[in-house]
């Protein structure tokens, strides 16, 4: 129930950053990617801010034994670049860039922002299940091959 409670929070926390750092607005992440056109550099100092206080609070919160509302820590076990990583930030990329939202966002404004919301967050549920439909029939395969 505390973990629940704190995730709803953190949800919460996040969303109200979004909204108040521009991130729920299209035009303005257009208008950040569009480097070659009327390019407006104010989401940069949101990304800033998130990543300075990332670095400050992660090194601070892995020097606890465990986290406070689990029993382990859940943190990727590799760090290897490959093409997968690479074809998945792409894809994301050219997402975000044409339709001016990406996930957290997108769900943030989906009560409010109309059909083309709820198309890019049920383009988005979709993608996911096909991707998920894909790595299941692809570990099937690779666990039916001999050798």
């Amino acid at each position: 129930m505390k973990a629940s409670l704190a995730a709803g929070l953190a949800g919460v926390l996040f969303a109200v950053g979004l909204g108040l750092g521009g991130m729920t607005d299209p035009a303005k992440v257009v208008g950040f990617l569009d480097v070659a056109g009327a390019w407006d550099p104010s989401l940069a100092f949101v990304m800033a801010g998130a990543l300075g206080s990332h670095a400050l609070l992660r090194r601070l919160i892995l020097r606890r034994q465990r986290p406070v509302l689990a029993q382990s820590f859940a943190l990727p076990t590799t760090t290897r670049v490959d093409a997968r990583l690479v074809v998945g930030a792409a894809l994301f990329g050219v997402g975000w860039g044409l339709a001016g939202y990406c996930p957290g966002p997108a769900l943030v404004v989906l009560p409010v922002g109309g059909l083309t919301v709820v198309l890019f967050v049920a383009a988005m549920v979709a993608g996911m299940g096909a991707f998920r439909w894909w790595e299941s029939a692809r570990a099937a395969r690779t666990k039916a091959l001999p050798g």
